[in-house]
Order: C-alpha cells, then sequence, then structure tokens
C-alpha cells in the first residue's frame, strides 16, 4: 500500500488531495513537519528532514509537486493531461505556483496568523500582499475565458496551483478582487476529493 508521510495542515495535503483524486488505496502516516520529521527514522527517507513523502513500492519520492506530478501519470484518476503539449503545460503552472505565489502566501500566513503576535511582521505582511497582485492578475487574466487551467477539464495542473493558494485561506486571504481566480477556486476545492483530504484519510 501507498504510504503518505505528512499531516493535512501542510503541504502534504497537496499529495493528499491527489491521492483522493485518482482513487488509490494508500495510509497516511501522520508526521508533523517541526520535530517529527527530523527523526533518524524519517531522515531515512528524506535526508532534507521536511514532508510530504510518498512511499511506493520501491519509490521513495519528496517534494509535494514531484509527488502529485507523478501521481497522474501513474494512476491518472483524470488528473493526467491527455497531449504531450498539456503535460507540459501542467508542468509550467505547477512550478510556477511555486516560485509565483507560495513564498508571498507563506509571508502573509506566517506574519498574520501562524507567529506569535510580538514576532509578526506587519510590514512583511505588506510587502508580499502587494507582490501577489501582479501573478494574480496573470492568472485572473488567463482564467478570463475558461473554467480551468487547461480549458474544460480539471487536471494536476488546477489542484497543484489551487493547493498553493489554499495556504492564503488560513491566513483569511481575500482572493475575490481577482473574480476569475475566486470561482476558479471555489470549484476547485468544492471537490469530494478536496474535502476528503482535509481530513488526512482515504
Amino acid at each position: 500500500m501507498i504510504q503518505l508521510y505528512g499531516t493535512p495542515v501542510s503541504r502534504a495535503q497537496r499529495s493528499l488531495w491527489a491521492l483522493e483524486e485518482v482513487g488509490v488505496e494508500y495510509e497516511n502516516i501522520p508526521t508533523h513537519f517541526v520535530d517529527e520529521s527530523k527523526t533518524p527514522e524519517h531522515l531515512a527517507r528524506n535526508p532534507n528532514g521536511r514532508i510530504p513523502v510518498l512511499v511506493d513500492g520501491d519509490l521513495t519520492l519528496w517534494e509535494s509537486m514531484a509527488i502529485n506530478l507523478y501521481l497522474a501519470r501513474k494512476y491518472d484518476g483524470g488528473l493526467q493531461p491527455k497531449s504531450a503539449d498539456d503535460v507540459a503545460l501542467a508542468v509550467q503552472w505547477s512550478f510556477w505556483g511555486m516560485t509565483e505565489l507560495e513564498a508571498g502566501l507563506l509571508q502573509i500566513l506566517l506574519n498574520r496568523v501562524m507567529l506569535p503576535e510580538d514576532q509578526r511582521d506587519v510590514a512583511k505582511a505588506e510587502a508580499a500582499d502587494e507582490a501577489l497582485q501582479r501573478p494574480l492578475k496573470v492568472l485572473d487574466a488567463h482564467l478570463a475565458d475558461r473554467p480551468y487551467l487547461l480549458r474544460d477539464e480539471f487536471t494536476i495542473a488546477d489542484l497543484n496551483v489551487a493547493s498553493v493558494l489554499g495556504m492564503g485561506t488560513f491566513a483569511g486571504y481575500d482572493f475575490s478582487k481577482h473574480s476569475n481566480v475566486q470561482r476558479w477556486f471555489d470549484a476547485c476545492t468544492s471537490r469530494p476529493a478536496f474535502q476528503r483530504s482535509r481530513g488526512g484519510g482515504a
């Protein structure tokens, strides 16, 4: 059986979501990113001391985007794009979500919610919010004439980018001024597999 090390309140949630979408049997082994990911046992799985880690037979794989692209390709579940061009676009959007969105959303999450109040930096959160407007406008324009990133069907590209934006929901981030992004994000996160993934089980 596939094993996924991590917790739903972390980047592991995006891989739990992918597992739920592809419909394979798996075991979620709760592993917290602060201390449990630094044990000798976990470092043997991922020497970086991070989560998630996927174990599928002889394959041990870390990095959430790599895990998700692997799951879509091996098990599909409707997530894998059908053409080589669309596979490339799915990889493009997945990397884009990590490079253009995640750092800013993480700063907002840390400095508005996660850090103790006396350690929060309001200026960092505001600067991150301002910097996010550019990529959010790019995403909003792309979604103006299509329901999903690769036209009409939900794919791994949507799951990966929506999972990054999901960090903003923990911080109460308001996407509504980017109406196409909000519509698309609501459609992605209303999927039953997403709702199941937040509970962390199959």
